[in-house]
Protein backbone atom coordinates (compact mmCIF):
# COMPACT_ATOMS: atom_id res chain seq x y z
CA UNK A 1 0.00 0.00 0.00
CA UNK A 2 1.34 3.38 -1.01
CA UNK A 3 1.36 6.14 1.60
CA UNK A 4 1.51 9.93 1.15
CA UNK A 5 2.17 12.50 3.86
CA UNK A 6 0.19 15.66 3.13
CA UNK A 7 0.96 18.79 5.16
CA UNK A 8 -1.63 21.56 4.97
CA UNK A 9 -0.02 25.00 5.13
CA UNK A 10 -1.28 28.54 5.50
CA UNK A 11 1.30 31.27 6.07
CA UNK A 12 3.43 28.70 7.85
CA UNK A 13 6.89 29.38 6.45
CA UNK A 14 8.37 29.45 9.97
CA UNK A 15 6.71 26.15 10.85
CA UNK A 16 7.84 24.50 7.61
CA UNK A 17 11.39 25.62 8.24
CA UNK A 18 11.28 24.14 11.74
CA UNK A 19 9.33 20.91 11.26
CA UNK A 20 9.71 19.80 7.66
CA UNK A 21 13.28 18.46 8.14
CA UNK A 22 12.09 15.79 10.60
CA UNK A 23 9.33 14.71 8.21
CA UNK A 24 11.78 14.36 5.33
CA UNK A 25 14.37 12.57 7.45
CA UNK A 26 11.99 9.98 8.88
CA UNK A 27 9.53 9.45 6.00
CA UNK A 28 11.64 7.77 3.33
CA UNK A 29 8.88 5.26 2.52
CA UNK A 30 6.31 7.95 1.71
CA UNK A 31 5.71 10.69 -0.82
CA UNK A 32 5.60 14.11 0.84
CA UNK A 33 3.25 16.89 -0.25
CA UNK A 34 2.71 20.40 1.04
CA UNK A 35 -0.80 21.61 0.30
CA UNK A 36 -0.84 25.40 0.47
CA UNK A 37 -4.04 27.26 1.32
CA UNK A 38 -3.29 30.44 -0.67
CA UNK A 39 -0.57 31.66 1.71
CA UNK A 40 0.42 35.33 1.53
CA UNK A 41 3.87 34.76 3.07
CA UNK A 42 6.93 33.23 1.39
CA UNK A 43 5.97 29.59 2.01
CA UNK A 44 5.99 28.58 -1.65
CA UNK A 45 9.26 30.29 -2.55
CA UNK A 46 10.86 28.83 0.60
CA UNK A 47 9.82 25.32 -0.41
CA UNK A 48 10.96 25.68 -4.01
CA UNK A 49 14.33 27.03 -2.94
CA UNK A 50 15.10 24.67 -0.07
CA UNK A 51 13.06 21.53 -0.83
CA UNK A 52 12.68 21.21 -4.60
CA UNK A 53 11.81 17.52 -4.29
CA UNK A 54 8.69 18.25 -2.20
CA UNK A 55 5.47 18.10 -4.19
CA UNK A 56 3.50 21.34 -3.85
CA UNK A 57 -0.26 21.67 -4.25
CA UNK A 58 -1.54 25.25 -4.42
CA UNK A 59 -5.17 25.79 -3.48
CA UNK A 60 -6.84 28.88 -4.92
CA UNK A 61 -8.22 30.07 -1.59
CA UNK A 62 -7.96 29.47 2.15
CA UNK A 63 -10.88 27.13 2.75
CA UNK A 64 -9.63 26.09 6.16
CA UNK A 65 -8.72 22.55 7.18
CA UNK A 66 -11.80 20.92 5.66
CA UNK A 67 -11.87 22.41 2.16
CA UNK A 68 -8.09 22.65 2.07
CA UNK A 69 -7.69 18.90 2.40
CA UNK A 70 -10.70 18.07 0.24
CA UNK A 71 -9.22 20.04 -2.65
CA UNK A 72 -5.63 18.95 -2.10
CA UNK A 73 -6.18 15.22 -1.80
CA UNK A 74 -7.72 15.12 -5.28
CA UNK A 75 -4.15 15.59 -6.52
CA UNK A 76 -2.49 12.96 -4.33
CA UNK A 77 -1.87 9.45 -5.65
CA UNK A 78 -1.74 7.07 -2.67
CA UNK A 79 -3.67 4.27 -0.97
CA UNK A 80 -3.25 5.87 2.47
CA UNK A 81 -3.32 9.58 3.19
CA UNK A 82 -1.43 10.87 6.22
CA UNK A 83 -2.92 14.24 7.12
CA UNK A 84 -0.18 15.97 9.10
CA UNK A 85 -0.22 19.39 10.73
CA UNK A 86 2.63 21.71 9.85
CA UNK A 87 3.58 22.01 13.54
CA UNK A 88 4.31 18.31 14.10
CA UNK A 89 7.75 16.80 14.69
CA UNK A 90 7.77 13.17 13.68
CA UNK A 91 10.01 10.47 15.13
CA UNK A 92 12.21 7.75 13.71
CA UNK A 93 10.20 4.78 12.40
CA UNK A 94 6.90 6.62 12.92
CA UNK A 95 5.59 5.21 9.62
CA UNK A 96 6.97 1.70 10.04
CA UNK A 97 3.90 0.12 11.76
CA UNK A 98 1.25 1.95 9.72
CA UNK A 99 0.98 0.04 6.45
CA UNK A 100 1.34 -3.39 8.14
CA UNK A 101 -1.51 -2.50 10.51
CA UNK A 102 -3.83 -1.56 7.64
CA UNK A 103 -2.89 -4.74 5.81
CA UNK A 104 -3.34 -7.05 8.81
CA UNK A 105 -6.57 -5.30 9.89
CA UNK A 106 -8.40 -4.72 6.59
CA UNK A 107 -11.52 -3.36 8.32
CA UNK A 108 -9.46 -0.43 9.65
CA UNK A 109 -10.32 2.84 7.92
CA UNK A 110 -8.51 5.40 10.08
CA UNK A 111 -5.45 5.21 12.30
CA UNK A 112 -3.89 7.61 14.82
CA UNK A 113 -0.44 7.53 16.45
CA UNK A 114 0.43 8.65 19.97
CA UNK A 115 0.36 12.47 20.12
CA UNK A 116 2.81 13.95 22.62
CA UNK A 117 3.46 17.57 23.59
CA UNK A 118 6.48 19.06 21.83
CA UNK A 119 7.05 21.54 24.67
CA UNK A 120 6.64 18.91 27.41
CA UNK A 121 7.65 15.68 25.77
CA UNK A 122 6.69 13.36 28.62
CA UNK A 123 3.06 14.53 28.45
CA UNK A 124 0.23 13.90 26.02
CA UNK A 125 -0.84 16.73 23.75
CA UNK A 126 -4.30 18.28 23.65
CA UNK A 127 -5.15 17.47 20.03
CA UNK A 128 -5.60 13.72 20.07
CA UNK A 129 -3.39 12.40 22.88
CA UNK A 130 -3.93 8.60 22.89
CA UNK A 131 -7.13 8.54 20.88
CA UNK A 132 -10.43 10.37 20.86
CA UNK A 133 -13.85 9.57 22.35
CA UNK A 134 -17.08 11.46 23.05
CA UNK A 135 -19.56 11.39 25.90
CA UNK A 136 -23.33 11.02 25.64
CA UNK A 137 -23.77 14.76 25.12
CA UNK A 138 -21.26 14.83 22.27
CA UNK A 139 -18.34 16.43 24.13
CA UNK A 140 -15.02 15.16 22.73
CA UNK A 141 -12.17 14.05 24.99
CA UNK A 142 -9.14 11.79 24.76
CA UNK A 143 -7.25 9.12 26.54
CA UNK A 144 -4.62 11.30 28.13
CA UNK A 145 -6.59 14.56 27.89
CA UNK A 146 -9.86 15.64 29.45
CA UNK A 147 -10.68 19.30 28.86
CA UNK A 148 -7.45 21.16 29.73
CA UNK A 149 -5.96 18.40 31.91
CA UNK A 150 -3.11 16.58 30.20
CA UNK A 151 -1.72 13.34 31.57
CA UNK A 152 1.95 12.41 31.82
CA UNK A 153 2.91 9.56 29.53
CA UNK A 154 3.96 6.74 31.85
CA UNK A 155 3.17 3.97 29.39
CA UNK A 156 -0.47 3.71 30.53
CA UNK A 157 -1.63 3.89 26.91
CA UNK A 158 1.11 1.84 25.26
CA UNK A 159 -1.35 -0.34 23.42
CA UNK A 160 -3.52 -0.68 20.34
CA UNK A 161 -7.12 0.32 20.91
CA UNK A 162 -10.22 0.97 18.89
CA UNK A 163 -11.22 4.61 19.36
CA UNK A 164 -14.11 6.84 18.30
CA UNK A 165 -12.22 9.66 16.57
CA UNK A 166 -8.69 10.32 15.40
CA UNK A 167 -7.00 13.70 15.52
CA UNK A 168 -6.64 15.82 12.41
CA UNK A 169 -3.15 16.74 13.63
CA UNK A 170 -1.93 13.35 12.44
CA UNK A 171 -4.51 11.08 10.84
CA UNK A 172 -3.94 8.12 8.55
CA UNK A 173 -6.96 7.35 6.41
CA UNK A 174 -7.60 5.02 3.49
CA UNK A 175 -8.15 6.92 0.29
CA UNK A 176 -11.16 4.74 -0.56
CA UNK A 177 -12.85 5.61 2.75
CA UNK A 178 -12.06 9.32 2.47
CA UNK A 179 -13.63 9.44 -0.98
CA UNK A 180 -16.65 7.30 -0.09
CA UNK A 181 -17.48 9.66 2.79
CA UNK A 182 -17.09 12.72 0.61
CA UNK A 183 -14.15 14.01 2.63
CA UNK A 184 -14.54 16.58 5.38
CA UNK A 185 -17.63 18.77 5.74
CA UNK A 186 -16.49 22.12 4.38
CA UNK A 187 -19.12 24.03 6.39
CA UNK A 188 -16.99 23.34 9.47
CA UNK A 189 -14.06 25.35 8.03
CA UNK A 190 -11.81 24.14 10.87
CA UNK A 191 -12.04 22.39 14.27
CA UNK A 192 -13.96 19.20 15.02
CA UNK A 193 -14.35 18.32 11.36
CA UNK A 194 -12.29 15.22 12.15
CA UNK A 195 -14.77 14.23 14.86
CA UNK A 196 -17.63 14.53 12.37
CA UNK A 197 -15.65 12.65 9.72
CA UNK A 198 -14.86 9.78 12.10
CA UNK A 199 -18.44 9.72 13.38
CA UNK A 200 -19.71 9.35 9.83
CA UNK A 201 -17.16 6.60 9.25
CA UNK A 202 -18.38 4.81 12.38
CA UNK A 203 -21.98 5.13 11.23
CA UNK A 204 -20.93 3.39 8.02
CA UNK A 205 -19.39 0.51 9.96
CA UNK A 206 -15.72 1.45 9.63
CA UNK A 207 -13.18 0.99 12.44
CA UNK A 208 -10.75 3.56 13.84
CA UNK A 209 -7.68 2.66 15.87
CA UNK A 210 -4.97 4.22 18.01
CA UNK A 211 -1.53 2.65 17.75
CA UNK A 212 1.14 3.50 20.33
CA UNK A 213 4.09 2.08 18.37
CA UNK A 214 3.99 5.23 16.25
CA UNK A 215 4.43 8.59 17.96
CA UNK A 216 4.78 12.26 17.03
CA UNK A 217 5.24 15.56 18.90
CA UNK A 218 2.70 18.32 18.32
CA UNK A 219 3.30 22.00 19.08
CA UNK A 220 -0.41 22.88 18.98
CA UNK A 221 -2.23 26.20 18.73
CA UNK A 222 -0.17 27.36 15.76
CA UNK A 223 -3.19 28.34 13.68
CA UNK A 224 -5.68 29.25 16.41
CA UNK A 225 -4.77 29.13 20.08
CA UNK A 226 -7.22 28.26 22.85
CA UNK A 227 -7.25 31.95 23.75
CA UNK A 228 -8.66 32.90 20.35
CA UNK A 229 -12.44 33.58 20.39
CA UNK A 230 -12.70 32.27 16.83
CA UNK A 231 -11.63 28.84 18.07
CA UNK A 232 -14.33 29.03 20.76
CA UNK A 233 -16.87 29.96 18.09
CA UNK A 234 -15.90 27.10 15.77
CA UNK A 235 -15.73 24.46 18.51
CA UNK A 236 -19.14 25.27 19.99
CA UNK A 237 -20.87 25.58 16.62
CA UNK A 238 -19.26 22.59 14.95
CA UNK A 239 -19.98 20.29 17.88
CA UNK A 240 -23.69 21.07 17.46
CA UNK A 241 -23.37 20.39 13.73
CA UNK A 242 -21.97 16.92 14.44
CA UNK A 243 -24.76 16.00 16.85
CA UNK A 244 -27.39 17.12 14.34
CA UNK A 245 -25.85 15.11 11.51
CA UNK A 246 -24.87 11.88 13.22
CA UNK A 247 -27.49 10.90 15.78
CA UNK A 248 -31.07 9.63 15.42
CA UNK A 249 -33.42 12.60 15.23
CA UNK A 250 -35.14 12.04 18.60
CA UNK A 251 -31.85 11.65 20.48
CA UNK A 252 -30.20 14.51 18.59
CA UNK A 253 -32.92 17.04 19.44
CA UNK A 254 -32.84 16.14 23.14
CA UNK A 255 -29.05 16.43 23.32
CA UNK A 256 -29.01 19.70 21.37
CA UNK A 257 -31.47 21.19 23.88
CA UNK A 258 -29.23 20.14 26.79
CA UNK A 259 -26.11 21.35 25.04
CA UNK A 260 -27.61 24.79 24.41
CA UNK A 261 -28.27 25.13 28.14
CA UNK A 262 -24.75 24.00 29.03
CA UNK A 263 -23.31 26.36 26.44
CA UNK A 264 -25.19 29.17 28.16
CA UNK A 265 -23.59 28.19 31.46
CA UNK A 266 -20.19 28.21 29.76
CA UNK A 267 -20.91 31.70 28.44
CA UNK A 268 -21.73 32.94 31.97
CA UNK A 269 -18.49 31.34 33.18
CA UNK A 270 -16.58 33.31 30.55
CA UNK A 271 -18.22 36.50 31.82
CA UNK A 272 -17.02 35.82 35.36
CA UNK A 273 -13.56 35.20 33.93
CA UNK A 274 -13.82 38.58 32.12
CA UNK A 275 -13.40 36.79 28.77
CA UNK A 276 -16.23 38.68 27.12
CA UNK A 277 -15.15 37.94 23.54
CA UNK A 278 -15.45 34.21 24.23
CA UNK A 279 -18.94 34.72 25.65
CA UNK A 280 -19.92 36.58 22.49
CA UNK A 281 -18.30 33.80 20.42
CA UNK A 282 -20.72 31.26 21.94
CA UNK A 283 -23.65 33.53 21.11
CA UNK A 284 -22.42 33.84 17.52
CA UNK A 285 -21.94 30.06 17.36
CA UNK A 286 -25.57 29.49 18.35
CA UNK A 287 -26.93 31.95 15.81
CA UNK A 288 -24.79 30.38 13.09
CA UNK A 289 -26.06 26.95 14.13
CA UNK A 290 -29.69 28.10 13.98
CA UNK A 291 -29.18 29.54 10.49
CA UNK A 292 -27.60 26.35 9.18
CA UNK A 293 -29.75 23.86 11.09
CA UNK A 294 -31.98 22.99 8.08
CA UNK A 295 -28.87 22.47 5.97
CA UNK A 296 -27.35 20.13 8.57
CA UNK A 297 -30.55 18.10 8.74
CA UNK A 298 -30.31 17.49 4.98
CA UNK A 299 -26.77 16.18 5.42
CA UNK A 300 -27.73 13.39 7.78
CA UNK A 301 -26.23 10.13 6.61
CA UNK A 302 -28.30 7.14 5.58
CA UNK A 303 -26.58 5.01 8.19
CA UNK A 304 -27.07 2.80 11.21
CA UNK A 305 -27.73 5.41 13.89
CA UNK A 306 -28.18 2.72 16.55
CA UNK A 307 -24.40 2.25 16.95
CA UNK A 308 -23.35 3.21 20.48
CA UNK A 309 -21.26 6.35 20.16
CA UNK A 310 -20.42 7.37 23.73
CA UNK A 311 -17.97 6.02 26.27
CA UNK A 312 -19.26 7.81 29.34
CA UNK A 313 -22.38 9.80 30.22
CA UNK A 314 -21.01 13.27 31.00
CA UNK A 315 -17.42 14.41 31.17
CA UNK A 316 -18.68 17.86 32.24
CA UNK A 317 -20.19 16.35 35.40
CA UNK A 318 -17.26 14.00 36.01
CA UNK A 319 -14.61 16.67 35.51
CA UNK A 320 -16.11 19.81 37.02
CA UNK A 321 -18.15 18.20 39.83
CA UNK A 322 -16.17 15.07 40.73
CA UNK A 323 -12.73 16.28 39.65
CA UNK A 324 -11.99 13.28 37.42
CA UNK A 325 -9.14 14.28 35.10
CA UNK A 326 -7.75 10.90 33.96
CA UNK A 327 -9.26 8.64 31.34
CA UNK A 328 -8.53 5.38 33.18
CA UNK A 329 -10.45 6.68 36.21
CA UNK A 330 -13.30 8.00 34.08
CA UNK A 331 -13.65 4.87 31.92
CA UNK A 332 -13.10 1.41 33.34
CA UNK A 333 -12.35 -1.21 30.69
Amino acid sequence: MKIAVVILNWNGEVLLERFLPSVIQHSQEADIYVADNASSDNSISFLKKNYPSIKIIQNKSNGGFAKGYNESLKHVNADIFCLLNSDVEVTENWLKPIVPFFELQPDTAILQPKILDLLKKDHFEYAGAAGGFIDKLGYPFCRGRIFQSLEKDTGQYDDTKEIFWATGACMFVKRSVFESLGGFDEDYFAHQEEVDFCWRAKNQGHKIYYISTSSVYHLGGSTLSNMNPKKTYLNFRNSLFSITKNLPRRIAFTIIFIRLILDGIAAVRFIFQLRFKHCFAILRAHFSFYRQFPKMLKKREKANFTTKYYTTTSIVWSYFVHGVAEFNILVKD
